[in-house]
């Protein structure tokens, strides 16, 4: 069974850039209807398969894609967040930023422009791609995983969905582009590098 995770800091913790309103409801409703409708949908699934019910099986895909990948993407979106974040990477992330993109100021334009740009509900990502050893920013619609729709391993996502901004930003996204940049848990995203390139 899947469990909700809980958060590294409190509801509060990254006032003023995302409100504690957003943060709770978020976390304690949104996430948890995805790690309980994922539960229910993998407990139907084991079922069909038990019965060997393929039609059954096939018309489940959509719901564990959808809550598996909105379980998949919180989970790592928490830990991309910080009260204690912003400001630059350092290191081998930094300058692999750099390589992959000219500048940070230049990454971070093209990573807010991707999240920007998502039409409707869904995730801007920053990936590592294994393949070709690069960085590589990528949308997702909905809650399609990074890695199980582009193959690229996730390294930072910005959630772009209405509920994770509305509260506080109402219909700017582009606001809550730039207050985000002011609490991203470089470290954690460098971790997240790090281990990915062994």
């Amino acid at each position: 069974k899947h469990s909700l995770p809980d958060l590294p800091y409190d509801y509060g913790a990254l006032e003023p850039h995302i409100n504690a309103q957003i943060m709770q409801l978020h976390h304690s409703k949104h996430h948890a209807a995805y790690v309980n409708n994922l539960n229910d949908t993998e407990e139907k699934y084991k079922e069909a398969l038990a019965k060997g019910d393929v039609t059954a099986q096939i018309a489940l895909q959509p719901a564990l894609k959808f809550n598996g990948g909105g379980h998949i993407n919180h989970s790592i979106f928490w830990t991309n967040l910080s009260p204690n974040g912003g400001g630059e990477p350092k290191g081998e992330l930094l300058e692999a930023i750099k390589r992959d993109f000219g500048s940070f100021d230049k990454f971070k334009e093209r990573l807010t422009a991707a999240s920007v740009g998502v039409q409707g509900s869904g995730w801007g990502w920053l990936g590592f791609n294994k393949e070709r050893g690069h960085l590589q920013i990528a949308a997702c619609p909905n809650q399609d995983p990074l890695q199980g729709t582009t193959g690229l391993i996730p390294l930072l996502g910005i959630d772009v969905w209405e509920h994770a901004y509305y509260l506080q930003y109402k219909n700017v996204r582009p606001d809550y582009l730039k207050a985000i940049w002011n609490v991203i848990n470089w470290e954690n995203v460098t971790e997240r590098y790090m281990a990915c390139k062994k």
